[in-house]
């Protein structure tokens, strides 16, 4: 039922984030990812969404479907919802998230496309990773990349990820990103689904990705440096806290011993006079 609602339950590639621009016109975050191994399948596009389609037959690489369309060479020992099986039997493979899809290269519609199951990172070496026995599904080993994020909940589709990356694109070019281009971006970038298909368009978490040269990363990490927020800020000593609050009270006792002081020398006099 969380799903329903956009909990998420899968494992995510570790990463860090470096910068987080949310005051941003188009908001977007600065993140580096570690390398990374991912199933993939290149198509091109149909409407199919059964279990023949491009998502369907790397869902059943991992074992969505029933038994894990791999040769699981070796046994791995990982966590729920994953199985340890004997070398020759299929491995179960844990569901991850994002589901990545690339962006279309041309205006060819009928150009190939790319769809990408990130491996849990247990699955750090080619050796570690089952085979597929679909010859339509690869594995290929994703490089340590820097690049900038776009969030967005609801629905999505070629034609809004477009927009949005265009959106994108005009914030990098608008905070001097160097030779940054809409035409590089409208190109290159991706889109990143977290959720299944049942969970209501609200609470969905998109991204679109766009990779960084290591210039433009610095670029931004130099010009846009991250507030420090309350977790980080400095935390007062317990010796500095008594100080400053023994000081407060030697204070505020010595302001009421002067107020004191006047108003009974007031009355005094009144009552002499």
């Amino acid at each position: 039922m969380g799903s329903v609602f956009g909990k998420e339950s899968v494992e995510e590639p570790p990463h860090d984030t470096l910068l987080s621009r949310s005051d941003a016109t188009t908001s977007y975050e600065l993140r580096k990812y570690g390398q990374r191994y991912a199933a993939t399948i290149t198509y091109k596009k149909t409407g199919d969404k059964s279990e023949n389609s491009p998502f369907g037959a790397l869902a059943k690489y991992i074992g969505v479907f029933g038994t894990p369309q791999n040769e699981g060479d070796t046994s791995i020992a990982m966590t729920a919802p994953v199985v340890m099986e004997n070398s020759n039997k299929p491995t179960q493979i844990a569901m991850t998230a994002p589901v990545v899809m690339e962006n279309n290269k041309d205006d060819d519609s009928d150009s190939n496309k790319k769809m990408m199951f990130m491996l849990p990172v247990e699955y750090d070496s080619m050796d570690k990773i089952p085979k597929p026995t679909n010859p339509s599904v690869h594995i290929e080993e994703v490089p340590s990349q820097t690049g900038v994020v776009h969030v967005y909940n609801g629905k999505w589709g070629e034609a809004r990820n477009s927009e949005l990356a265009k959106s994108l694109a005009q914030q990098l070019i608008q905070d001097g990103v160097p030779d940054m281009t809409e035409e590089y971006v409208l190109a290159n970038y991706q889109f990143w689904g977290y959720n299944p298909p049942f969970t209501l368009p609200y609470f969905r978490r998109n991204e679109i990705w766009v990779q960084l040269e290591s210039a433009q990363a610095d670029y931004l990490e130099k010009t846009f440096k991250p507030e420090i927020n309350a977790a980080e800020r400095p935390v007062m000593k317990g010796r500095n806290k008594f100080t400053i609050g023994a000081l407060g009270l030697v204070l505020g006792c010595y302001a009421i011993s002067v107020l004191w002081k006047k108003t009974n020398g007031s009355q005094y006099r009144r009552i002499s006079a």
